[in-house]
Formats: C-alpha cells, sequence, structure tokens
C-alpha cells in the first residue's frame, strides 16, 4: 500500500444526494476484522494465507451477486481468478555481508545496517568478494532531461551506491519537476537501471524523508520472500545484489573514505557530478530458493447492459507482508488492516452495490490483485496479460489504504496527474459536499506506488483515490498527527491490527462516492483521456480506433 494520508477519511454526504445502495458500515468493518486477522496470516502470496484470502473474496463476490470475471476455461466458462505466475525467491538462512573500509572489515547484520533483498535475477547462489564501491549520486541516467550520472562509468564488477529520491528533493526545484517525485526517483528504478548498465550491484542509501518512510518499513519490506513477474531474461531486471543500507553507515563509509556525505549529495544535485570511487569494498554470501508459483488475483464482474466489451475497473490489492521477522513485541503476523484490507473490503461492497443497483451500459470489473508490496506486480500481469481489452477500460479507480479515523472535508489522489476521470471524480465530489485537495506529498512519489500505475502507463485513464486530510473531528492537524503515528508505527509492521475503535461511516462515503463516479462512467458513452500534455496522453491516442 502506498497512499500517503492513511489517517483520515471523507464526509458523509446526505443520503438523498447520493445514487450509490446505502453501505453496511458492520458489514464492511467484519471484513476489514476477518482479513487482517491472525488466522489470513498476513495475506502473504503463495502462503496458506494467499489461500484463505482467495477463498474468502470468491466467497464474498460470490455472495454480493456478482459473476465471476477470470480466467476462460475450456468450456468457455469464467473463473473466480486470474492466474499470475510470478518468481518467488527467498534466502536461505541468513546472508554473510561484510565491508572492507579503508582496510578495515566490519561485518554488516541483515535488517540492521543493511537489508538484503533474495536475488531475482535467476542465481541459486551469490557470493560476491571484495567487489569495490563507486557512490553515483542519484543513479538516474535521462537523456530528455540532458542528465547522466554515470558519465561513462564502466560499472562491470562494481557495486552502485545511490540516493534515494531524485536530484530535486532537497530543493525541490530543478531539472526533475521540483517537488514531485519522477518515475527516476523510485527504488525500483535504481535497481532496474544498475541491471540495465551491468552492475554487479546496488546499495539505496535509507534516508526517511526522501524514502517517505523509516528503517523499519525498509526493513520489513525488503529481508523476506521477494517476488517478480515471470522473466524471460531477468538478469538485465535485477543485479545479483540488490539493497538498502542505513544513512549512519554510509556516512562513516564516506567519511572513511576521505569523503563528506553531505557535501556529495549537494554535489549529486547538479548536472556535472562525477561519480566517486569509496575506498571500500563489499563481499556477500547467501544461497537464494527460488521457484516460480502461481498467485492469484480475483475478480468479479457485473455484465454491461448495452455495451458489455466496454469496462469500468475498481481495483485493490488484497495482498500484505505475510509472516516476517519478529518485532519487538515478537510478533511475527504483519496483518496489514489498513493496508489494505480496507481498500479490499470497500471493493467486496462496492461490488454489491454495483449488483444491486440497476445494471450500466458498460460493464463493470472487480480486480483484487496480488503482490502489490512486491512492485505492483499483479496489476503489472493484469495489464500485460489484460482479461478485458484495456483500449475499451474507460477507466480505473484504484483504492489502497482507505482510512479509519472519521470523515474529513476533502479527498486526494496519489501524484498531480491531469486527466479527464479526475475531472468526472472532483464534480462529483463537489455534489458528496466534499473537496479536492491536491497529493500534499508528491515528493513521497505516491503515483507511482499503487495498483493504478501499471494501467497509466499504458495509457489507461487511472487513478489511486485518497482519503482526506482535514479530518471532522480535529482537522487538519490530528489527520497529521495519525498519520505520522501510522506511518512510524504501523505502516509495514505487525502492529497494522484491526482496532475496535475504526470508524467505518468515512469508509463508506469513500464507497458512495466512487459508485457515483463509476456508475456515471459505466452509463456514459464518454472516454476520458490524459491531459495534452501527460506522458500517458500518446499511448492512449494509439489505441482511439478501438473505441470507434
Amino acid at each position: 500500500m502506498k497512499s500517503l494520508l492513511l489517517a483520515s477519511t471523507l464526509l458523509l454526504a446526505p443520503a438523498a444526494t447520493l445514487a450509490a445502495p446505502a453501505v453496511d458500515e458492520a458489514r464492511l468493518n467484519a471484513h476489514i476484522k476477518t482479513l487482517s486477522s491472525d488466522a489470513f496470516e498476513g495475506r502473504g502470496p503463495a502462503t496458506e494465507g494467499e489461500t484463505k484470502t482467495v477463498a474468502y473474496l470468491t466467497e464474498q463476490m460470490k455472495a454480493a451477486g456478482l459473476e465471476p470475471g477470470g480466467d476462460k476455461g475450456a468450456d468457455g466458462k469464467r473463473a473466480w481468478t486470474q492466474a499470475v505466475p510470478l518468481l518467488r525467491a527467498e534466502i536461505t538462512g541468513t546472508p554473510k555481508v561484510s565491508l572492507n573500509v579503508a582496510g578495515s572489515p566490519q561485518a554488516l547484520t541483515q535488517g540492521e545496517e543493511i537489508a538484503v533483498r533474495a536475488a531475482l535475477n535467476g542465481q541459486k547462489q551469490v557470493t560476491i568478494a571484495d567487489a569495490p564501491l563507486v557512490f553515483v549520486g542519484y543513479g538516474v541516467t535521462a537523456p530528455e532531461r540532458n542528465w547522466d550520472d554515470f558519465k561513462g562509468l564502466d560499472v562491470k564488477g562494481k557495486i552502485l551506491v545511490v540516493l534515494v529520491n531524485d536530484p530535486d528533493f532537497e530543493t525541490q526545484q530543478g531539472d526533475f519537476g521540483g517537488k514531485a517525485m519522477t518515475y527516476y526517483g523510485r527504488w525500483t528504478y535504481k535497481f532496474e537501471e544498475a541491471a540495465r548498465k551491468g552492475a554487479l550491484g546496488t546499495l539505496i542509501v535509507h534516508e526517511t524523508a526522501p524514502a517517505s518512510y523509516g528503517w523499519a518499513t525498509v526493513k520489513n519490506s525488503n529481508t523476506n520472500t521477494m517476488f517478480d513477474i515471470v522473466r524471460d531474461d531477468p538478469a538485465k531486471a535485477h543485479a545479483p545484489l540488490e539493497a538498502w543500507i542505513q544513512r549512519d553507515l554510509a556516512v562513516a563509509l564516506f567519511k572513511a573514505s576521505g569523503l563528506d556525505f553531505e557535501d556529495l549529495k549537494v554535489k549529486a544535485r547538479a548536472r556535472d557530478f562525477q561519480p566517486v570511487p569509496l575506498k571500500a569494498t563489499i563481499s556477500a554470501d547467501f544461497a537464494v530458493n527460488s521457484e516460480v508459483i502461481t498467485s492469484r488475483n480475483v475478480v468479479g464482474r457485473v455484465t454491461g447492459k448495452t455495451r458489455p466489451d466496454e469496462t469500468v475497473l475498481y481495483t485493490a490489492h488484497w495482498d500484505h507482508l505475510g509472516v516476517a521477522a519478529p518485532d519487538a513485541n515478537g510478533d511475527t503476523i504483519y496483518n496489514g488492516a489498513v493496508d489494505n484490507a480496507t481498500g479490499t473490503s470497500a471493493l467486496i461492497e462496492m461490488g454489491r452495490a454495483f449488483a444491486k443497483a440497476p445494471r450500466p451500459a458498460r460493464s463493470v470489473v472487480f480486480l483484487a490483485v496480488t503482490a502489490e508490496e512486491k512492485g505492483l506486480l499483479g496489476s503489472e500481469f493484469y495489464a500485460a496479460n489484460p482479461l478485458y481489452p484495456l483500449a475499451k477500460t474507460a477507466g480505473v479507480l484504484n483504492m489502497d489504504g482507505f482510512g479509519v479515523n472519521g470523515p474529513a472535508r476533502n479527498f486526494t489522489i496519489s501524484g498531480t496527474a491531469e486527466l479527464g476521470l479526475l475531472d468526472r471524480l472532483v464534480a462529483e465530489g463537489k455534489k458528496h459536499n466534499r473537496v479536492y485537495s491536491p497529493d500534499p506529498r508528491t515528493e513521497a512519489g505516491g503515483f507511482y506506488r499503487s495498483d493504478h500505475f501499471p494501467f497509466a502507463k499504458r495509457g489507461v485513464p487511472a487513478i489511486s483515490y485518497g482519503a482526506g486530510n482535514d479530518l471532522v473531528d480535529g482537522g487538519l492537524a490530528r489527520a497529521e498527527e495519525l498519520s505520522k503515528d501510522y506511518t512510524a508505527k504501523r505502516y509495514h509492521q505487525p502492529a497494522d491490527e484491526w482496532s475496535p475503535d475504526f470508524n467505518m461511516k468515512g469508509l463508506a462515503a469513500d464507497i458512495a462516492l466512487l459508485f457515483d463516479v463509476g456508475n456515471d462512467l459505466a452509463n456514459s458513452t464518454d472516454w476520458p483521456n490524459w491531459s495534452a500534455n501527460s506522458e500517458f496522453r500518446g499511448t492512449r491516442d494509439e489505441s482511439a480506433a478501438d473505441r470507434k
């Protein structure tokens, strides 16, 4: 889950103004409680937790009155799921990692100074001996911005040390759009670019502000089982060593090399930055157990009355981190109540609302995707292998990490994208007495961190809805306090558990608003598009003939 305003929800408009059927708050709360219970084992893909989750979602979608919308069988009938093949990899035992800094060896502890990911390049054993480290700033190659952090450096056999986010983060101005993070700032890009360059590995320096989360999130998200889509040549996307290191370790590493970390951070913001070799090497040795498994997206559908080949798509990820390293209290189950039992529960009840309402002209699909926490993999697989043509998908409304602390006066979306689907949401919000507020933390890169993104990059108008930060009870100050508390103490941690204090009124209102947006779109002949200057506009326009 990548939603940034987890502490808040939306104002419930008077029932008379809503087209949506009433949402049963008790049932909504019960879904969240069930899905985030210890019995579901943190909903990890390819675990017993997945088996229970898929069974529950299938049962609930069926009871809600939806039709199965997944893969077609030999008889032409659709199943309730879409099979998603994934590469699963996990480190066997504890990885041995050590630095040699200016001739002084230092062992690194997994999860403490370093968070090493299981290799996703197909290797069963990773053995690295005294590989040299080189600092490459933000690790960006952006020809359209005349930006190259590598300056012709041959990175083969080397380990890259890179900063998280992009060069504009510190000053919020420059060649990368200022405050809003570009895709170049995402950790996924850093690893991908290192592999494309042929590097032996990458160490991303963790800092809480530019990462937008603390070390606990890094540790919990990277030291457990890893997944990836199945690739023909995985080594082109993943180097043998992919890891994060603590900022304090980076500072000490630079100092031992006669360098100042903060000074080099400043230099890395400039186009003329040059890579800097460090007086250090790294060694690593660990075994990897990897295999191809099959996970599942769960898919329900309401077939359109007059134009069933056209689709409005609602999405939410059902997965979380599963069972992993214990926290300070010894809890090993990462329940994922807010992230994303809330969105998954909303998806079920959204399906029920559509099943009860008059059948719309277009079909409406309810897609619960797997492996979001491992890199948006379930949505990436669907977008690459759509069950319903993307060219005739009118819009995607993603639900990730709804608020549970009461109604708010506003709402948002992740990122600053301009598109007709947002215009529809804003207009409908006014009818619900709600105000649209732009994403207040675009520097965190929320646009690239949730399941609408695989659709957006293929041109489909897609947004990830975000709860508001102006709480009716407590306003902006209380929302900020709750959001910071959640990020620090519960986000991607075992403490993200169901609470009897959860307030469902805002979540019910979220569903009502998003129902009206999707229902209106499903009954229209409109094809929302991206703004003329959007990077996704050209891709969408290429498929225009399919919509005539």
